[in-house]
């Protein structure tokens, strides 16, 4: 198909997944606010299992 060859095809393969590299890492690391975000949603779970150990204490206060 348009007379390249296999090696040229690998070059512009190679090249096209470099591209997508860069492009993902700089989305991940590129920006402050993403930053802020996957931090926030790294701490997350801690959020989430300090409210429902809180909530079931509260629940066992209330039942004594």
């Amino acid at each position: 198909m348009f007379g390249l060859d296999y090696g040229t095809w690998r070059g512009v393969y190679t090249v096209l997944v470099f591209v997508l590299f860069i492009g993902v890492v700089w989305w991940a690391f590129g920006s402050k606010r993403r930053k802020k975000q996957f931090d926030e949603a790294a701490n997350s779970i801690f959020d989430e299992q300090d409210s429902s150990v809180n909530s079931k204490k509260q629940e066992s206060k209330n039942h004594e």
